[in-house]
């Protein structure tokens, strides 16, 4: 993403910081593995959707009207040893020439520096209770320039949440961020295709998992933007299963949850088709049932309408098919009403998607559904869970889960699927698997 980009999304935060305050954002920190060893490096979301900046110990500053620059960075030296260890770093230069910091200083020199640069400003901007470490800080920073009101020193005098400006811009997305999105979207839909195409009963739901992550890695990828789900058989009753070591068993149906993460940037595609290439009689049943909720949902998106209007859809679909199917017997708007539905539709239709494959952003304002805009982005995806243990229904259906998900952009005429290059009709499904 180039430059221009962070700069305009700073250049935003501090009009809404405004003169006479400051805001601060930590960087991530490093996450040790075992020992000396440390997961792969992931930037906070906030911390990079302002600089573009992607190191650990880092702490960018925002003082909106200061002279001197508003922008300044804080990170560490650039070490030659460091560098032959483990790779080019930016340092104190390339903060300012290549991330458009208007002054960079050490961060081994933060206790002596920040202090005077919060000096007296009105309000501290930052993510309070995110970072431990910073918090303490903050607040030795403050009490210290209390001690100095006799030299016509003020401290600030509130702490504001940066996170509640950041979110809501966040919740936005412009060209350059969808153009991510887009690719992301589209190599996760073509290893979605891909694994349909080979999957056969007696291979592991592993396998299958690492014929996605090499189709994301083949075309650029290398981040999941979340741990994938293959889920096969009662497997996909489980909503968060990962352990994706099970063997693939004729008849059954298989669950995957997958995406990749392009430049920050997450894709979060669901798809459930059979083992063997073809739906079962009672599969497509409950199959057309969510491809139905789905439909019903995905009219819901437009500018204007609620966020809630969407899953509201999608449980009347849902109750109503499984009251017709035998699974709930009862009046629909009674089951409803009690959400006797819940037992085998328990999560609601989405969520926000954008550098986090739950995106931030509120649902709510002042308690009501807030309004979808042109430039969100969410996820919807119905599902339908039959537990094994589900007594109360035909033994047919037990066992039985699907989830269909898409990413879904709202426009100013309605929404646009970005991953409609998957398919998800029963016919489209089983025509690719049987290489039609």
């Amino acid at each position: 993403m180039k430059q221009t980009e962070f700069k305009r999304r700073r250049k935003n935060v501090m009009q809404q910081i405004g003169k006479g305050n400051i805001g601060l954002i930590p960087s991530a920190p490093n996450q040790t593995r075992n020992r000396d060893v440390d997961y792969p490096y992931r930037q906070d979301s906030d911390f990079y959707y302002l600089t573009g900046f992607n190191e650990s110990g880092a702490l960018a500053v925002f003082i909106p009207g200061r002279e001197q620059g508003e922008y300044i960075l804080f990170c560490r030296e650039f070490d030659e040893k460091k560098a032959l260890w483990e790779g080019a770093h930016a340092g104190l230069e390339g903060a300012t020439t290549h991330y458009g910091a208007d002054d960079s200083f050490p961060i081994d020199d933060l206790n002596d520096i920040l202090p005077g640069l919060i000096e007296n400003k009105a309000k501290v901007f930052y993510p309070m209770g995110r970072d431990s470490d910073l918090d303490h800080k903050l607040l030795e920073w403050i009490n210290h320039i209390r001690s100095q009101s006799r030299n016509y020193i003020s401290a600030p005098g509130e702490l504001v949440s940066l996170e509640h400006i950041l979110h809501e811009m966040r919740l936005f997305k412009s060209a350059a961020e969808l153009k991510l999105m887009r690719r992301a979207a589209t190599v996760s839909a073509q290893a979605h295709r891909r694994v349909m195409q080979i999957c056969k009963a007696g291979l592991y739901e592993y396998q299958l998992e690492s014929e996605i992550i090499h189709e994301f890695m083949q075309e650029g990828l290398r981040a999941v933007a979340y741990p994938s789900i293959v889920a096969g058989g009662k497997n996909a009753c489980v909503l968060h299963y990962t352990q994706n070591n099970t063997k693939l068993r004729k008849g059954d149906l298989v669950l995957i949850d997958a995406g990749a993460e392009c430049d920050h940037y997450a894709a979060d595609i669901t798809r459930t088709f059979p083992v063997s290439g073809r739906f079962s009689a009672v599969q497509k049943q409950l199959y057309q049932l969510v491809l139905d909720a789905q439909h019903a949902a995905l009219e819901q998106i437009y500018p204007g309408n609620l966020w809630n209007k969407a899953h509201e859809a999608s449980v009347l679909v849902i109750t109503r098919g499984l009251v017709e199917l035998g699974l709930l017997s009862g009046d629909v708007e009674k089951l409803i009403e009690e959400e006797k539905y819940k037992a085998f539709y328990m999560h609601r239709i989405g969520h926000w998607l954008g550098m986090d494959v739950h995106d931030v952003g509120d649902y709510k304002i002042n308690d009501q559904w807030r309004v979808l805009e042109a430039g969100m982005v969410l996820t919807v995806e119905p599902g339908i869970y039959v537990q094994l243990d589900c007594l109360t229904v035909e033994a047919k259906w037990r066992g039985i889960g699907i989830r269909i998900e898409d990413d879904v952009l709202v426009t100013k005429q309605g929404y646009e699927i970005l991953t409609r290059a998957v398919p998800k009709t029963i016919a489209e499904i089983e025509a690719l698997m049987q290489g039609k």
